[in-house]
């Protein structure tokens, strides 16, 4: 897949295509949908695919304070587009030029202009424009003019219930793994480069993976049961705390620390890929190292007896 950086990253090659465009965070079953519906006007008008998204997302940039957290990073996400066979991602920088675009400048620049979108593929309820006032309809009567179909997309339900990111973070917070497996059509993982960290795991007999997370909050935190992949691991079985590290570092941003449950690994600068199957135990805060370290004692057996369940069992 081809990532396209900004309006300005445009060239005459790009257009004519079908295109969407959203957030896609967490690319979920209801995201999935939408790619099958761009893909299949692809087939349609036998032009590339295009994904319209935003960094930061929009919602990060009008309220960070208040924003919910990121189910993905920016490489994740794109990542997860590829591996559905987009043609080309078109990343727009949300900042106060687009916000104050109106919603006829907006839909000209990137569609019309930009992309020149003979098939758009738009949510019901997605708004663009300044103050949010295009919608639906409005893409509708633009795409009538110009000459280019605008299509709704298909709602997806899981359990009577419709799947959106809102709905996928709100499980993963409570750490209902298997609620947030049926919205996305596979276990939840995060994914980053190990770095060096204080080497505090090794110290107490526990050496722990460091992974630069790129975010400023997760929609999950704790001690888990986990795999990762890379490096040379696959599947492998370990533990994963997410948080800020209350007993050492209370931290203001969330750290991800794998630890392997068996055998040493060379696993600094490698990528690694932690799938989270199970939450043992919400993060703490300890009066001590000392109690720190048996407490992930304990965890690391609760985690063993949770893989030695078997898939069948769990």
């Amino acid at each position: 897949m081809e990532l396209l950086r900004g309006l300005e990253g445009l060239r005459p090659k790009d257009r004519p295509s079908v295109a969407t465009i959203g957030a896609f965070d967490g690319v979920h079953l209801g995201h999935q949908t939408v790619i099958s519906q761009l893909q299949e006007q692809g087939r349609k008008y036998d032009l590339p695919t295009t994904v319209v998204t935003f960094e930061p997302l929009p919602r990060e940039y009008l309220a960070a304070a208040s924003a919910p957290a990121r189910l993905q990073s920016f490489r994740e996400r794109f990542e997860s587009l590829a591996s559905l066979g987009i043609d080309r991602l078109l990343c727009l920088r949300f900042d106060e030029k687009l916000r104050q675009m109106s919603a006829e400048e907006f839909a000209d620049r990137i569609f019309v202009q930009g992309l020149g979108v003979r098939s758009l593929v738009l949510g019901d309820d997605f708004r663009f424009g300044h103050d949010r006032e295009g919608g639906f309809s409005l893409m509708q009567a633009i795409g009538e003019r110009e000459g280019f179909t605008t299509l709704a997309t298909q709602t997806i339900e899981v359990e009577g219930e419709r799947v959106s990111s809102t709905r996928l973070r709100s499980a993963l917070t409570i750490g209902d793994f298997a609620t947030s497996c049926a919205c996305l059509g596979h276990d939840y993982e995060m994914s980053g480069r190990v770095i060096f960290g204080r080497q505090l795991g090794r110290q107490i007999g526990v050496p722990t993976a460091n992974i630069a997370l790129r975010r400023k909050s997760v929609p999950l935190s704790g001690v888990f049961a986990v795999t990762a992949t890379g490096g040379g691991l696959c599947d492998t079985p370990a533990i994963a705390n997410v948080g800020v590290r209350p007993t050492v570092e209370a931290g203001l941003r969330p750290n991800l620390e794998v630890h392997i449950l068996d055998g040493e690994h060379a696993l600094y600068g490698k990528r690694l890929s932690v799938r989270f199957l199970h939450k043992l135990r919400d993060e703490q805060r300890f009066e001590s190292v000392d109690v720190l370290k048996a407490k992930i004692h304990e965890d690391i057996e609760g985690a063993r007896a949770y893989f030695a369940l078997g898939a069948e069992e769990r």
